[in-house]
């Protein structure tokens, strides 16, 4: 049998093919099990990457039927999903094969299967046709991701009952589309079929959308999103769907119990969150300690209670973001090869990329009020924002929370234009302990939409120049 690996990482996704390439960078003879055809895992196959292209490609068709005249440009667009579909494919590809090339470039051997801890240092590997192998490693990092949440009575069949990832891929735009969950998949995926032409409504258990969201954001985003044509029915649940002729018949009660209504819709799309993906990895044959919601309990090193065992990503506490599960990755890795690695959790931005994007990063109001923690806050509309007028985009604001004492800055919260870009200043200043203060006296290119961020932080102090 050949030399064990330094490291075996079972999943591909975000958090999996970074640990396994920053490994090999130093210096550990790396491996990586994946039970796809090709890498990535949810984010780059059925994800992130395709529900980008699908938002990017209904945005700019709305836009031309809507928007372009009031610019002085004619046009009649006509919507060729398949061509769309390919269009998203394409871009899929694009990222999975970038993937690959990557892991070939960093000398990191690739398992193709579905991996099985048999116990500390060994993962078995099943390929597709059932045949076995044992790769050996003095450590395993396990970075299997997350599948979809089930709701009892809807059995997802990928056509008329979608998981997100059916609903990447409807042949036909669905004329009546029902979304179960107003959270981000539910509301960036819903959004993309209203642009395309079908009358959606979305039933949330909770009386808001967006939980954990910052309140006054998720409540400015359910009044534009109703205003583009969503229809919201909160306080509500899915109690079952039964198939009829020409369509689905949802059965719908209010959360607090009362008498039970009916729906109906050409499609159903269950998008009430994701699970960790932590099962048939052997994990209780050899030990590893799970908590009550099937995530892997580790360390402050990312390491399992079973020793050379790790995890990262989706399958472990806090937010379910590829983009914390590729710094987990890369801490796991520098601290495997004797470095320090870490990750400031209280600084993970995340974002909903629908039209106008939500950007947040640190605490909310509520969280601040809950631990009794005194703050200020700036806040600044884009309709006083000099680009946001000539862009036609003054939807939305900037929201700071900053220190009531040390004016250190503790949360912001964006919606409007390019506010997944715009959160990127925020998490830098706030991973170096960045005042209000510090981020009202940068200089910020004008005309910008960043020049919004500025003004929120010189409102913090009650001093904005533009309102």
């Amino acid at each position: 049998m050949a030399d064990p690996y330094d490291l075996v990482v079972i999943g591909s996704g975000p958090g999996g093919y970074v640990c396994a390439i920053r490994a090999s960078q130093l210096g550990l003879r790396t491996a990586i099990v994946e039970k796809r055809a090709t890498y990535g895992g949810t984010c780059l196959n059925v994800g992130c990457i395709p529900s980008k292209a699908l938002l990017h490609a209904s945005e700019l068709y709305e836009e031309a039927g809507h928007g372009f005249a009031r610019m002085g440009i004619k046009v009649s667009p006509e919507l060729d999903l398949t061509r769309m579909l390919a269009f998203k494919d394409e871009g899929v590809k694009g990222n999975v094969d970038g993937v690959a090339f990557l892991l070939k470039k960093n000398k990191v051997d690739a398992f193709h299967g579905t991996g099985r801890i048999l116990k500390a240092g060994r993962v078995e590997v099943t390929t597709a046709a059932g045949e076995r192998q044992v790769v050996e490693a003095h450590s395993i990092v396990i970075a299997t991701g997350s599948d979809v949440a089930r709701l009892a009575g809807l059995e997802i069949d990928e056509e008329e009952i979608v998981s997100s990832t059916g609903a990447l891929s409807f042949a036909k735009v669905p004329e009546r589309l029902l979304v179960v969950g107003a959270g981000v998949i539910g509301l960036e995926l819903g959004s993309v079929w209203r642009r395309l032409g079908s009358s959606v409504t979305v039933v949330e258990y909770l009386d808001r959308i967006l939980p954990g969201m910052d309140g006054e954001v998720a409540s400015a985003l359910e009044r534009l999103f109703s205003k583009q044509g969503l229809a919201f029915r909160l306080g509500t649940k899915v109690v079952g769907v039964e198939r009829i002729e020409g369509g689905l018949d949802v059965s719908l009660e209010p959360a607090k119990g009362g008498a039970q209504d009916h729906i109906e819709a050409d499609a159903v799309l269950v998008a009430i969150g994701r699970v960790p993906f932590t099962d048939g990895l052997g994990l209780d044959d050899v030990g590893v300690v799970r908590d009550a919601r099937r995530r892997i309990v580790v360390n402050g090193q990312f390491e399992t209670n079973v020793t050379g065992i790790y995890a990262i990503g989706d399958v472990i506490a806090g937010p379910m973001l590829a983009h914390k599960a590729e710094d987990e990755g890369m801490a796991v890795a520098e601290i495997l090869a004797g470095q320090a690695g870490q990750v400031n959790h209280d600084v993970i931005p995340s974002v909903i990329y629908t039209t106008p994007e939500v950007a947040s990063v640190g605490k909310t109001e509520d969280e601040l009020k809950a631990v009794d923690v005194a703050y200020t806050v700036g806040k600044f509309p884009f309709t006083a924002n000099g680009r946001a007028k000539v862009n036609r985009t003054t939807e939305g604001f900037v929201k700071i929370l900053a220190d009531a004492d040390t004016d250190r800055i503790l949360g912001v919260h964006i919606i409007g234009a390019n506010a997944s870009e715009l959160i990127a200043e925020a998490a830098v200043i706030m991973e170096f302990g960045g005042s209000a203060e510090d981020l009202a006296r940068t200089c910020h290119a004008h005309p910008t939409l960043s020049e919004a961020v500025k003004e929120a932080a010189l409102a913090v102090a009650k001093r904005a120049i533009h309102m």
